[in-house]
């Protein structure tokens, strides 16, 4: 059976489940219709928008419901604690809520869904706990609205100044204080939070598999090995504006033909170096249909196994778009808005999740360990605190995309997995 988009099949129809299920389909149920655009059926999930402020009111009832301690830190990011917080050594699971722009329901969701979920199902087992557990939901992950992944954890991390985030903005102009302060909370706050860090023994992540590796292997769940170090380039075309119905094209500087230029290239060069580079926003003005444009700014997203490969990429781009842009009388700046080294994640406890997994399943199967070309907030915790991630199988591979899709098998088995590395690591 196949929902629309956004739900989640079962095409395995009907078998017995363990008591996780139930309460993961009933969550996702409820969270589902929230900052749902009914033309693309995809999500806009925004970083303190009202849909935003939704999505926290169903995460504070889900903590309560479950008579789990609640708070928000200092920089807007939500937690639910079981136990002492300030016993330390806390297993900590979790992901975000946000979206983005039309992106697809599990990318976040999924992680957030499964952690109340796999709570539930080690309650239902009738465990004791002999660390602290948390369940966290980490603010503006996606970097929708001002355009920065992972604001809550790199704040939280250190990794982003107060200053850097305080100069933050959005499309409309709307700064990262004045947006969390009409949400309700205070920008004064913010900054690292090294105390509450230091509390945190392992953080571990569930999330949808962004590609196809489980589904070309058979496996419903696998283990992150390492994120791909990655960043964006921010690439600024200044021509010059004129009349697109009186000006002969030989005297025109139109900078978007620099910028179709530089997009081709971006292609070329990540195909040679076996790597991924996408320009995948653009803002053009004065945006006329009769105007030339005096500025075109394209954003660069580009992702490599390895760092000497991005470095290759970016810098063959970037050559390419200064020719094309020498020659055509085009301005050109660069300006590199956000990067992400190469995060191995913490090899003994990835190790200690395959020997859980592996203990729990068919006897003598290991759970593979794949390599993921997208950023996590778990990448970004890895500096402070040990982290690790297990991936759900996404039978399509799409992700940013209302296409983005996982079985209810495989959620359910994300659910038991995610249970049961919770209950090695904090019920030992």
């Amino acid at each position: 059976m196949s929902l629309p988009a956004g739900g989640v099949a079962n095409p395995g129809g009907g078998a017995a489940a363990p008591g996780g299920s139930s309460s993961f389909l009933s969550m996702w149920r409820e969270l589902l219709p929230i900052g749902r655009h009914r033309g693309s059926g995809g999500y806009r999930r925004y970083a303190w928008t009202g849909a935003d402020v939704d999505c926290r009111a169903w995460f504070r009832t889900q903590a309560e419901a479950r008579g789990l301690a609640y708070e928000v830190d200092r920089n807007g990011n939500q937690w639910a604690w079981l136990g002492d917080p300030l016993a330390g050594d806390a297993v900590v699971t979790g992901s975000h809520l946000d979206s983005v722009p039309d992106g697809g329901a599990f990318d976040g969701p999924l992680g957030v869904v499964s952690s109340f979920a796999a709570l539930d199902e080690l309650r239902r087992r009738g465990v004791e706990f002999t660390r602290p557990l948390a369940i966290g939901n980490f603010g503006d992950e996606e970097g929708a609205r001002f355009g920065l992944a992972c604001v809550g954890s790199r704040l939280a991390a250190g990794q982003l100044t107060v200053e850097a985030a305080h100069r933050l903005r959005d499309g409309d102009g709307i700064t990262l204080p004045q947006a969390m302060e009409a949400a309700g909370y205070d920008p004064d706050t913010i900054g690292p939070d090294p105390e509450r860090l230091a509390r945190i023994g392992a953080f571990v992540e569930l999330h949808v598999e962004q590609g196809r590796a489980l589904d070309l292997t058979g496996d419903p769940v696998g283990i992150a090995s390492a994120i791909w170090p990655h960043g964006r380039w921010r690439f600024d075309f200044r021509g010059e504006a004129n009349h697109a119905g009186t000006t002969r094209l030989a005297d025109r500087r139109d900078p978007m033909l620099t910028y179709a230029e530089t997009v081709l290239a971006a292609r070329r060069e990540a195909e040679l170096a076996g790597a991924l580079a996408t320009f995948g926003k653009i803002a053009v003005e004065p945006n006329g249909v009769n105007a030339i444009p005096s500025l075109v700014r394209g954003w660069l997203d580009s992702r490599a196994a390895d760092q000497d490969r991005l470095d290759a990429v970016v810098t063959g781009i970037e050559r390419a778009a200064r020719e094309h842009a020498e020659r055509a009388g085009i301005d050109l700046d660069v300006v590199r808005e956000s990067f992400t080294p190469v995060v191995e994640f913490e090899h003994a406890l990835r190790d200690e999740l395959g020997k859980i997994l592996a203990g729990r399943g068919d006897a003598g199967r290991t759970v593979p360990v794949l390599g993921t070309g997208a950023g996590h907030d778990a990448g970004i915790l890895s500096a402070s605190v040990p982290t690790a991630m297990l991936f759900v199988r996404n039978p399509t591979g799409v992700s940013h995309s209302p296409a983005e899709h996982a079985a209810e098998d495989d959620c359910v088995a994300g659910v038991v997995a995610l249970a049961d590395v919770l209950e090695g690591l904090a019920c030992s």
